[in-house]
C-alpha cells in the first residue's frame, strides 16, 4: 500500500467514524429533549419510537449496512461502551460474525457479553472453519458445542485440528479453504474445474497439487495456468521446489518466510506428506500485528489488550502487577538514597545529580533492548552470537560512557567548581551505561531462555535496576572520593 493511499484510508475511516459519531449524538439530544417533556408516559414513548427509530437511527443503521466489517470493527473499538452497543444493536444480524472476527479481544468481549445463546450460534454459525477457530476461546462452552453439532463431519475435525494447535504455531494461521489438483490432469481440465467455482478462495496466487491420498506434490502458481497451453499437462509445470509449513512450526518462523520470499499463501504440510491447509499473507500480517501490539504492551508492563473505554475498575487491575513490581523496585531504590543519607547531608549537590545517572543509562538500556528485541524476533541471535553481542553491546555502552560521561561531568563542574565531583559524576556514567547495557541484553535472552515473550516487562526490570544500580554507583563513588 503506498503512503498516499494508506492516507486516504485513514481518512476514510476517520471519516466515517465522525459521521456515526454525529448521528449518536443527534440521537442522543432527540432523546434526552424527549424524556423532559411532561407528558404521559405511555405517549412519551411513543414519541420516542417514532422520532429516534425512524430517523436517526435508520440513518445510522443504513450508514453501518455500506461499511466493510472492518471499519465497523474500527468504529466500535473507537466509541464508549453505551454508544458502542446501540451500534452493534444496529448491525445487521448476518454480519455479526465477521465484525466479531475483526474487533480486538477486549471490545469482543464486551460485545459477546450482550449477545444471546442464540445469536452467538447464527455469528458464528456464518463462519468458516478457521475463524471460528480463532472465536472460540471467547464464546461460552454451550455455543460452542452447538457449533460443533451443526458442522459436517470433515469442518468438525478440521475445527478440532485448529483449534488444537497454541495460538503462536502454523497450525492455528492456517485455513483450509483452498483448491486442490492432480498431476495428471491437463490444464484445459484445470480451467474448466476453476470455472464451477462461483469464486475463488481469497489470496489464491497458486494451487497445491496432491495424489490420490492427500499427499502435497508441488504447486501449479496461476499465471503459469493462464500463459501456457491447455494441452499441457499439469506434472509438465508444477513447481516441487516450494515453502512447506508444518502445523507445529512456530508462527514467527512462518511471517519470516513470507518476508523473504514474497509469499501470498503457502501449505502446510502434516508429519506424513499430507496437505492439511494453507497459510495466507493476510493472517499473517494479522499476526505480525497483534504481536507487535503485545509487544508494545509487555514493554509497558501490562498485562493484555485494553479496551480503552472499559471501567475504571478493570482497567486498574489489568496495570496492578507492574505498578506493584514497581513499587518495590522503588522502595529498594529508594533503601540504596537511604544507605547514603550521610554523604548527600555532607554533599547536597549528589541529590540533584543523581537522576541524569539514572535516566540516561535507563534510556541506553533502553535502546539495546529494543534492538535484541527485534533481533530474537527475527532469529537472528543464537547461542553462538550471544557473547559477541554483549562485547559489541560493551563497547557502545562504554564509548558512549566515555563521550556523554565527560559531557555530564564537565556539566558538574561548571555548576559546582569541584572536580572531584566531575570525576565521580563521568565515571558513575560509564559504569551505569555498562550495567544498562548488560541489563538491556541479559533480561529478554533470559526470559526467551525461559519460554517467556522477551518483551514482557523489560522496559520495568531495566528502569528498576538501572535506577538502584545508578543511585549506588553514584552515591558510592561520591562517598569513596569526596567524602573520606
Amino acid at each position: 500500500m503506498t503512503e498516499n493511499h494508506e492516507h486516504h484510508y485513514t481518512e476514510d475511516v476517520q471519516h466515517h467514524l465522525k459521521q456515526v459519531e454525529a448521528l449518536l449524538h443527534r440521537h442522543e439530544l432527540v432523546a434526552t429533549l424527549v424524556h423532559k417533556q411532561e407528558m404521559p408516559r405511555e405517549e412519551r414513548h411513543e414519541l420516542v419510537e417514532t422520532i429516534l427509530h425512524k430517523r436517526h437511527l435508520a440513518e445510522l443503521s443504513d450508514k453501518l449496512e455500506t461499511l466493510h466489517p472492518a471499519d465497523i470493527a474500527y468504529i466500535l473499538e473507537a466509541l464508549p461502551i453505551e454508544q458502542r452497543l446501540i451500534v452493534w444493536d444496529l448491525v445487521k444480524a448476518n454480519r455479526d460474525g465477521e465484525i466479531l472476527i475483526e474487533v480486538s479481544d477486549a471490545v469482543r468481549e464486551s460485545l459477546i457479553a450482550t449477545m444471546s445463546r442464540e445469536e452467538l450460534f447464527e455469528a458464528t454459525e456464518q463462519l468458516d472453519t478457521d475463524e471460528i477457530a480463532d472465536l472460540a476461546p471467547d464464546l461460552p462452552q454451550a455455543v460452542m458445542r452447538d457449533v460443533f453439532k451443526s458442522l459436517p463431519v470433515e469442518e468438525r475435525e478440521q475445527l478440532r485440528a485448529a483449534m488444537s494447535y497454541p495460538e503462536d504455531c502454523v497450525g492455528a494461521l492456517m485455513d483450509f479453504d483452498m483448491v486442490t489438483i492432480r498431476e495428471d490432469v491437463t490444464l484445459e481440465v484445470v480451467s474448466r474445474y476453476l470455472r464451477r467455482f462461483d469464486e475463488l478462495p481469497d489470496h489464491t496466487d497458486q494451487l497445491f497439487v496432491v495424489d490420490r491420498e492427500d499427499r502435497f506434490k508441488g504447486v501449479l502458481p496461476l499465471n503459469l495456468l493462464l500463459v501456457n497451453e491447455p494441452e499441457l499437462d499439469v506434472a509438465t509445470l508444477v513447481k516441487h521446489e516450494t515453502v512447506t509449513l508444518h502445523p507445529d512450526d512456530q508462527a514467527e518462523q512462518a511471517a519470516q518466510a513470507f518476508e523473504r520470499y514474497d509469499l501470498v499463501s503457502a501449505p502446510v504440510v502434516d508429519e506424513d506428506g499430507k496437505l492439511v491447509g494453507r497459510v495466507t499473507v493476510n493472517a499473517v500480517v494479522d499476526f505480525i500485528r497483534e504481536e507487535s501490539e503485545t509487544d508494545l504492551l509487555n514493554q509497558a508492563g501490562l498485562r493484555e489488550e485494553e479496551d480503552i473505554f472499559a471501567s475504571v475498575w478493570k482497567s486498574a487491575q489489568n496495570r496492578w502487577m507492574w505498578l506493584a513490581l514497581n513499587l518495590c523496585t522503588a522502595f529498594f531504590a529508594s533503601r540504596v538514597i537511604g544507605s547514603f543519607e550521610d554523604t548527600i547531608e555532607k554533599f547536597v549537590a549528589l541529590a540533584t545529580l543523581m537522576p541524569i545517572v539514572a535516566g540516561i543509562a535507563g534510556n541506553s538500556g533502553n535502546q539495546t533492548t529494543t534492538i535484541i528485541i527485534r533481533s530474537l524476533a527475527l532469529g537472528q541471535i543464537t547461542q553462538a552470537s550471544a557473547r559477541h553481542l554483549l562485547i559489541k553491546e560493551l563497547a557502545i555502552s562504554g564509548l558512549n560512557g566515555l563521550v556523554w560521561g565527560s559531557v555530564a561531568g564537565l556539566f558538574a563542574y561548571a555548576l559546582y567548581h569541584s572536580i572531584p565531583l566531575g570525576l565521580v559524576m563521568a565515571s558513575a556514567m560509564l559504569l551505569n551505561l555498562l550495567l544498562g547495557a548488560i541489563v538491556g541484553l541479559v533480561v529478554p535472552l533470559a526470559m526467551q531462555r525461559f519460554g517467556r515473550d522477551p518483551a514482557i516487562g523489560s522496559s520495568v526490570l531495566l528502569t528498576a535496576i538501572t535506577d538502584s544500580g545508578g543511585f549506588f554507583i553514584f552515591l558510592g563513588l561520591a562517598t569513596i572520593f569526596l567524602i573520606h
